[in-house]
């Protein structure tokens, strides 16, 4: 069985000290049970809760922890019933968070963090069960299957299609974590073709086969990005008025610098022709294509000669 990961982990405790704190003390087993993980792993995630605290970090400003002989008692210390002083934004994220936190597997919908949530999208007019996180598009199923491989530790097979280069081919996967970023659900895991580990878009698999074989477990901790661009791939220079300097929120880039009036000049990594071309036809005349290798330097003039020719087809 893989283990759980960092954020995982978090939300657990998020879910699991609240509930422990009211009912302190509590059997070791009843919160086992109840939050479905061992002892060994209760003990060893309640470790890290001596040293969180506030400013200075003294002794009455640390969450206690005591176990006797097989109970378990949380202590919060006084700090923890001071007023926040949070901005609309701060609060809209806190009662969302909030609501995935219920849904951690033996949260309390109404523990102290959920009643507190709760007086918080109150005074802000806003209904915390309206509150949902949509992660991508990915269909229900095959996240539930991939979800249950990569715990179950079962090698994969999909059928994935690479937007940067507009192909589809067949990876067999080693599944290592499935995680939630920036709104899409993600697969990352040891890809056997490519030799190396990989980050998938669970919205672009096809299909998915779980296998019977087992994989061994994972790296102790696996880095990933979305993408990060190498040496050897072609660059282009852009020229991003004010409606196009989004995308250097969204992708990755050597440098940005301001040229004349609100105009940037950014020059990023291409993975692939195809996705020059539809990134130039989205930004439209909102961008300029300064310089690159000739094959691409025109790829947005083509693209747009080819969606014409077949509008006037049409």
């Amino acid at each position: 069985m893989t283990r759980s990961t960092a954020s995982e982990r978090v939300r657990r405790l998020l879910a699991l000290v609240p509930w422990v704190s009211t009912h302190s003390p509590v059997a070791i087993d009843e919160v086992c049970s109840r939050f479905g993980i061992d002892r060994s792993t209760l003990i060893a995630e309640l470790a890290v809760l001596p040293f969180v605290g506030v400013p200075p970090y003294t002794p009455d400003t640390l969450i206690d922890v005591d176990f006797d002989d097989d109970q378990i008692t949380v202590r919060l210390s006084e700090p923890f019933d001071r007023p926040l002083r949070l901005t609309s934004e701060q609060a809209l994220t806190l009662i969302a968070a909030g609501r995935s936190i219920r849904d951690v597997p033996g949260a309390d919908s109404d523990d102290p963090l959920q009643r507190g949530l709760a007086k918080l999208a109150t005074a802000l007019g806003v209904d915390p069960d309206q509150v949902h996180v949509e992660l991508g598009e990915a269909h229900e199923q095959l996240l539930d299957d991939l979800l249950g491989a990569a715990t179950e530790g079962r090698r994969v097979e999909i059928d994935y299609y690479t937007y940067s280069r507009d192909q589809r081919s067949v990876r067999t996967v080693d599944p290592y974590q499935v995680v939630a970023d920036r709104g899409n659900w993600y697969l990352i895991g040891w890809c056997h073709r490519s030799a190396g580990v990989r980050v998938f878009r669970v919205d672009r698999i096809a299909s998915l086969t779980v296998l019977d074989d087992t994989i061994d477990p994972p790296p102790e901790d696996v880095e990933w990005d979305r993408y990060q661009p190498g040496t050897t791939e072609p660059r282009v220079v852009l020229d991003l008025d004010p409606a196009a300097q989004w995308i250097l929120d969204q992708y990755p880039y050597d440098e940005a610098h301001e040229t004349t009036g609100e105009t940037v000049r950014a020059t990023l990594a291409v993975s692939g022709r195809p996705w020059l071309e539809r990134l130039l036809l989205t930004l439209g005349p909102a961008t300029r294509v300064v310089d690159g290798p000739d094959d691409l330097v025109g790829a947005g003039q083509d693209a747009a000669r080819r969606v014409l020719a077949r509008y006037g087809e049409g």
